[in-house]
């Protein structure tokens, strides 16, 4: 009697701790939802962008490839990440892709500040004045994928949630 009551006992926290670990990961699937809406207008703004002032500067082109192959490469990293936002390796990749995206954007960004009649004449204040806004956005939406996984983590490293989280394959989440 005393055997089947503790075996209930333990079932009940199994299904609980269970329940709370996926909640949990999938808090960390919809704050990285928020997160890839905002790396999705950044890629699209950087795009227009890219359109308005590759035949103004010529001499530039390296920079203008460098902030086209690195945000390709963002592209792909969220996407990746998109599809298991709870797992460490995407997520990692996406982390080096941003960095690197982010300091290309930043040498366009120099650019254009050192060339003020440049975007008066190519029109790309808006866009400018948006992606500082996207930006903006995109670190507070990181922000708060940052928590859910560290939430996530706490979760999972206590005892003895972590023997079941070890038992049906729950990892360490990794954050941006």
């Amino acid at each position: 009697m005393l055997g089947g009551g503790l075996a209930a006992i333990l079932l009940f926290w199994g299904i609980g701790a269970y329940n709370r670990l996926m909640r949990l990961r999938n808090a960390i699937g919809e704050a990285y939802a928020q997160l890839d809406q905002h790396l999705s207008a950044r890629a699209e703004v950087c795009r227009q962008l890219l359109d308005k002032l590759r035949p103004l500067l010529p001499s530039e082109q390296a920079t203008f490839d460098a902030l086209d192959l690195a945000q390709t490469e963002a592209q792909a990293a969220a996407q990746a990440a998109r599809a298991r936002p709870h797992a460490g390796d995407p997520v990692a990749a996406l982390a080096v892709s941003s960095a690197v995206h982010a300091a290309a954007l930043t040498r366009l960004m120099s650019l254009l500040e050192h060339q003020g009649e440049l975007r008066a004449e190519a029109g790309v204040d808006a866009l400018v004045d948006e992606l500082k806004l996207i930006e903006r956005q995109r670190a507070f939406a990181r922000q708060v994928f940052n928590q859910a996984v560290q939430q996530y983590n706490e979760a999972q490293a206590q005892f003895p949630t972590r023997i079941l989280a070890s038992l049906y394959g729950f990892a360490e989440a990794r954050s941006l």
